[in-house]
């Protein structure tokens, strides 16, 4: 009896952890109308990502820019394309990037959390601008 039991739990949590492990829908940035700007925030502890995605036209310009509570270099981040189109950013080398779009379609934004003793956890504040 006692070995049936086990089996059901040990199936019960092998099928359940596939939904724990699924990463969350990135957050949509979306514009105030009239608005070209928004602005978003979150805290993120060492190694930690947080994703968004917004919308732009091809040829519009793109400035996305990530500033930090404490200040410091302590945020950074990578853009992707529709359809995974790597963009020229680099995790480990901006804060601040302006780009122009080059297809009409969604990007997707990964800030994350450099990893530092000193502050182990912090703010952000993510601004972007699409015109």
């Amino acid at each position: 009896m006692k070995t049936k039991l086990l089996i059901v739990i040990v199936a019960i949590l092998l099928s359940t952890s596939g939904a724990f492990a699924q990463k969350a829908e990135p957050n949509r940035i979306k514009f105030a109308k009239g608005k070209t700007g928004a602005t978003a925030t979150g805290t993120l502890s060492n190694n930690q990502e947080m994703d968004y995605v917004f919308s732009a036209k091809a040829g519009q310009k793109v400035t996305l820019k990530v500033s930090s509570n404490p200040k410091g270099y302590l945020f950074s981040f990578s853009v992707k394309g529709d359809g995974g189109i790597e963009l020229e950013t680099q995790l480990d080398s901006y804060s601040n990037y302006t780009f122009t779009a080059p297809e009409t379609g969604d990007y997707l934004v990964f800030v994350t959390k450099r990893p530092t003793e000193k502050v182990p956890k912090a703010k952000f504040l993510l601004t972007l601008s699409v015109k």
